[in-house]
């Protein structure tokens, strides 16, 4: 990774769309070598797919929760079903295991309150829980799919 392969990143991150030529303009190299590089760091994972970002709002799907969860089954039978059980729950978007007072911190976007009390019902109908609280985000300050670049380290 040097800092050519941190610029053709940069510029797919803030849009994919853009042709070889523009990310190999703005990476500071020819588009070959650009090219190579691009499908260089796809093989090696570093970018795992080109998407189109929706906006939200606009798809009826404007309302964030953040869903707390607590369990006292910590075994792997009952993480495969819970990892089951979210994957199957489409306006669940994001799911983490976490360090601290809770096991497990989801992100869910939907209609309403109605819509996440839905989510809500599938979910411990599907899984036991001791604890779920959620968080209705407010105003969204900052969100972003860019990962920051300046962490990658120089290669060789």
């Amino acid at each position: 990774m040097d800092e050519f392969d941190r610029r053709i990143l940069a510029a797919l991150q803030g849009d994919a769309t853009l042709s070889i030529a523009e990310i190999a303009e703005r990476a500071g190299l020819s588009p070959t070598p650009c090219w190579r590089r691009i499908q260089k760091l796809e093989r090696a994972g570093i970018i795992r797919k080109r998407v189109a970002l929706l906006d939200r709002k606009q798809l009826n799907a404007g309302v964030t929760v953040f869903i707390a969860v607590r369990t006292s089954q910590h075994t792997l039978a009952w993480l495969e079903k819970f990892q089951k059980a979210v994957a199957d729950i489409p306006e669940i978007v994001d799911v983490y295991r976490m360090s601290g007072e809770i096991d497990y911190l989801l992100r869910a976007l939907v209609t309403d309150i109605a819509a996440y009390d839905a989510v809500y019902k599938k979910l411990i109908s599907r899984v036991d829980l001791t604890d779920v609280s959620s968080m209705f985000a407010m105003e969204e300050i900052k969100s972003t799919t860019e990962i920051p670049l300046d962490y990658a380290l120089a290669s060789g």
